[in-house]
C-alpha cells in the first residue's frame, strides 16, 4: 500500500471514529437533557393536582391562569369532582362565581355518584353558594344516583333558607328517591317534624 493511500485510509478511520464518538456524545447530551427537561416540567396529572388544589382553596387567581393557559374548566378528578364542586363544597363563594360567569364552568356537572355542586354545597351548609347555584340553568330537580334531588339534601339536613329558594325556583316536594322516599320522609327521619308538616302541605297545594 502506498504512503499516500495509507494516509488517506488513516484519516478515514480518524474522521470516521471522531464521527461515531461525536454522534454518541449529542445523543447522549440530548438524552440527557430531555430527561432534565421533563424530570422539571409538570406533567398533566401533577398541573391537574395543583388546579383542584386551587379549586378547594379558593385561589380564583390561579384558576384564572389555568382557564387562561386552555385547561378545560370541566375537568374532572378520579371521584368525579370538577373545580366547580370543589370550590362549592368548601364555601368559596366568588370562585364559585368566577367559574361560572367567567370561565363559564358547567353547574349542572355531577360526580362519579351523580352529585351537583349545588348539592355539595346544601351539604355543607354553604347557603350563598347554595343560592348562586340554584339559580343557573340547570334542572332544579336533578337526581343523584339514589335519585335524590337538591331538593332531599336540604331537607335532610334542614336548611329551611334554602328550601324556600328551591320551591320558588319550581323544586317538586312530591318527588320520591329510588328507596320511595319523599321530601317530607327524609325530614320526618330527622326529626323534624315540622318542616315534614310545611312540606306535606305545599305538596298538597
Amino acid at each position: 500500500m502506498s504512503f499516500l493511500k495509507q494516509t488517506l485510509t488513516a484519516a478515514l478511520f480518524v474522521v470516521a471514529t471522531f464521527t461515531s464518538f461525536y454522534t454518541s456524545a449529542v445523543s447522549d447530551a440530548t438524552t440527557q437533557a430531555d430527561t432534565q427537561q421533563s424530570a422539571t416540567r409538570p406533567n398533566m396529572e401533577t398541573l391537574k393536582a395543583r388546579y383542584f388544589d386551587a379549586a378547594r382553596e379558593g385561589d380564583s387567581a390561579m384558576l384564572s391562569a389555568f382557564y387562561q393557559a386552555g385547561l378545560d374548566v370541566n375537568v374532572a378528578d378520579e371521584k368525579g369532582y370538577t373545580a366547580l364542586i370543589l370550590a362549592a363544597y368548601h364555601g368559596h363563594t366568588d370562585t364559585v362565581n368566577f367559574l361560572i360567569s367567567e370561565a363559564n364552568a358547567n353547574p349542572c356537572q355531577e360526580d362519579n355518584r351523580g352529585n351537583t355542586a349545588l348539592m355539595g354545597a346544601i351539604f355543607k351548609g354553604h347557603v350563598s353558594v347554595a343560592k348562586q347555584l340554584v339559580f343557573a340553568d340547570c334542572d332544579i330537580d336533578e337526581e343523584n344516583e339514589q335519585g335524590q334531588t337538591a331538593l332531599m339534601f336540604a331537607s335532610l339536613f334542614d336548611r329551611q333558607e334554602i328550601i324556600d329558594t328551591l320551591i320558588d325556583k319550581g323544586a317538586n316536594p312530591a318527588h320520591m328517591d329510588k328507596a320511595g322516599n319523599s321530601v317530607a320522609d327524609i325530614a320526618l327521619s330527622q326529626g323534624n317534624y315540622e318542616l315534614a308538616k310545611v312540606l306535606r302541605e305545599q305538596n298538597a297545594n
